[in-house]
This record gives structure tokens, C-alpha cells and sequence, in this order.
């Protein structure tokens, strides 16, 4: 079974999707980090710099604080097709 062109998340694209969301609902690195109750914010700045991604279940909890979809949070890369 072959798989054509399937999707992959652009992770530098997803990081700066979620600062975005953050600041566009007036939040602070600090403010998210309180919600998950992380006793620092290096996580959150992981996401943001593209560095890791929010497990789904925290991706969840994103899309709650920032009153959105996880697929408005995620952003796929844009590949071209193979011929």
C-alpha cells in the first residue's frame, strides 16, 4: 500500500501561529503557563521558536484558552506533489 503526499506539520509555522493566537488574546507567555501549571515557561517558548509541539492534549487546552480550532493552531506544510 503506497501513500501519496501526506501531510506534515511546518513546525516553525505552528510556533509562530500559536505566539500570535497568544498575544491576539492578550496573553502572556506567564498567563499560559499558569493555565498548565508549569513550573516554568520553557515549554510554551519550545512551541512558539517551533522547537517541539504541544502534545494533543495540551493542543486541546490551546484551543480553549484561544477560543479556536486545533487546525487553526496547526499549520501543514505546503508540499508539491510528486510527478
Amino acid at each position: 500500500m503506497a501513500f501519496g503526499n501526506l501531510p506534515v506539520i511546518d513546525m516553525k509555522m505552528t510556533g509562530m501561529n500559536i505566539e500570535r493566537l497568544r498575544r491576539m488574546n492578550h496573553m502572556k507567555v506567564s498567563d499560559v503557563q499558569e493555565v498548565f501549571g508549569f513550573s516554568s515557561p520553557q515549554a510554551i517558548y519550545k512551541w512558539e521558536r517551533g522547537k517541539t509541539l504541544p502534545a494533543l492534549d495540551n493542543l486541546v487546552v490551546l484551543a480553549s484558552i484561544f477560543r479556536c480550532s486545533i487546525d487553526d493552531i496547526i499549520v501543514l506544510e505546503k508540499r508539491q506533489p510528486r510527478g
